[in-house]
Order: C-alpha cells, then structure tokens, then sequence
C-alpha cells in the first residue's frame, strides 16, 4: 500500500511542509515544517505548525521522524516546536538532516560569530542520515538520496512510489533551486538531478517550495516524467554544461532571500530559538558589514 501524503502550504514564504504516514501502522513522519515569522514586528507564532498538529491528531497519526531535506536559508523550522508538543503525549520525534550540515554549521558558525562554544558536530538534530541510508516508517521502508547542488547538506526521501525532494526540483515550469549559496555547486545538483530522473517515471515528487502566478494555485507535486519532460531549466535531455551555464548567469541576478539570516541560525540549530531573556525576548543575529 502506498505512503498517504498531506500537503500544507505556508504562503508568506512559498513553503510546502508535507505530513506522510503509513495507512497501515498510522506511523508518521513530517517533513519541512515552518514557523510563522513577521520579522518588522519581531513576532514568530506557531499556526501553520499547529495546522500539522490538528491533521496529525485528526488521524490518528504516530509521528516519528521530523524530516529536514536542508537547513533552509528562506523560512524557520518548526521542527523542535512539534517535538517538544508531541512529546506531551508520546515518544518524541526524532528531528533528522543530511550528514552535509556539519559543513553548514561550520560555515555558518562563523557567519554568525557563534565562537567555539557552539557545536558544529550536528548534536542539535537527533540523527544525521547518511547517502543510500534506509529506515522504516511503520512497514514501509523509507532510503535517503544524498541530493548536495543547492547546499552541500541536501537529501531527498524515497518512500514507495513518492520522494521529497526539497530545493532541488521545483515545479517543472519553475525548474530547479538556485546553486549559490555556500557549499553549492550547480554541476553536483546536475548530478543529484540525474539520480531523481533515474527514478520510476511515475514517482511523485513532492515539492517544498512553489511559486505560482497571481491567478494560480499552488502545486505540491509533480512526477519524475513530468520533470523530465518539461523541466524549464533541466530536462531529459539537458546538458551538464548547458545547466552550469543556465545556473550561474540565473544565480548571479537573484536577490538573497528576505529570511537569511533568522532561517539559518535557528535552523542550523534544529528549530532551537536562542534563549529568551527576563522579559521574554529572543534575540537573533544580524550580520552588517559597513561600506567605506
């Protein structure tokens, strides 16, 4: 029996956060959750996460795994939120990441002038997943795809039929995740692409982000044939050095997304927020460099 899936779409950021369980073990796992975040007024609320929470409860569903495909640069995880809430009434999730964010949180350490104290060894996630690793979600047998091209930490996860593919892919009319982040490389995402399209043609992928025209609705998943097919920036037939290309002179013209720097402190911490002060406050770091 295939894996059931549940899209929830966060509109502020584009995000596609996907809740995916076993119909016959009810066991669950989330993938890409998100906190709402309103940096001009310094707010950061929990309803989108606790939409995941009604479904999940809604349904009976045992969650297991809290699924990261990357520390994302453009919207904060709700990750340890939903841990520490469903571990009020069960066994707490497990927060999960590709093994490649020891290199994220190396790089990022110094960004942030986080100092020696702070832990560069991945111990703010409860598991690193290594390339080609398998484990079970109920009876279904779940195998982690290293996909590193849009940060050197990227996996996407293979579950029967369906795989969440993160940044990697985008809707086909979209094409893929921008390679110029630290740690990217658009000709390893070439090749990460090539192990997606080796894939079953009709294996859903599920999206994490999508951005749809004004008058569109927005699309959680697509399949491997419909990519392949009609990918705007990487068909079936593209070349690796025609991709390169592509990447860096589209790369070069994009802005940096508007939740940098808040995304990438909490979630190279696994949703953590720093610790409030007397009065309740979070203080996040902002790095400025002064021109001239």
């Amino acid at each position: 029996m295939p894996a059931t899936v549940q899209s929830f779409f966060h509109a502020d950021t584009c995000t596609w956060s996907h809740v995916v369980h076993d119909p016959a073990t009810r066991a669950a796992a989330i993938v890409d959750p998100v906190l709402d975040f309103d940096p001009a007024r310094g707010r950061i609320s929990v309803e989108s996460a606790r939409d995941i929470l009604v479904h999940v409860r809604k349904h009976g569903l045992r969650v297991e795994w809290i699924l990261e495909t990357h520390a994302h640069a453009d919207h904060l995880t709700a990750a340890d939120w939903l841990q520490r809430i469903l571990a009020e009434t069960g066994a707490p999730p497990k927060i999960a990441i590709g093994a490649g964010i020891l290199d994220v949180q190396r790089h990022f350490r110094e960004v942030f002038g986080f100092g020696p104290d702070f832990a560069a060894d991945g111990s703010q996630f409860d598991h690193l997943f290594t390339d080609e690793e398998h484990f079970l979600l109920g009876a279904l047998d779940m195998r982690v795809l290293a996909t590193p091209g849009h940060t050197s930490d990227g996996v996407s996860y293979l579950i029967g039929d369906a795989v969440f593919v993160g940044d990697t892919l985008f809707a086909p009319q979209s094409g893929t995740g921008r390679c110029d982040f630290p740690g990217a490389d658009a000709a390893m995402q070439y090749r990460s692409i090539q192990r997606l399209y080796a894939l079953p043609d009709a294996t859903r992928v599920f999206l994490c982000h999508d951005y749809p025209a004004v008058d569109a609705q927005p699309q959680a998943q697509t399949t491997i044939g419909a990519e392949k097919a009609g990918n705007a920036q990487l068909n079936a037939t593209t070349t690796e050095a025609d991709y390169v290309f592509l990447r860096i002179r589209r790369d070069a013209i994009l802005a940096a997304p508007r939740l940098l720097y808040p995304s990438l402190q909490v979630n190279i911490c696994a949703g953590k927020l720093p610790a409030a002060d007397a009065s309740g406050r979070i203080f996040l770091r902002l790095p400025v460099f002064l021109d001239g």
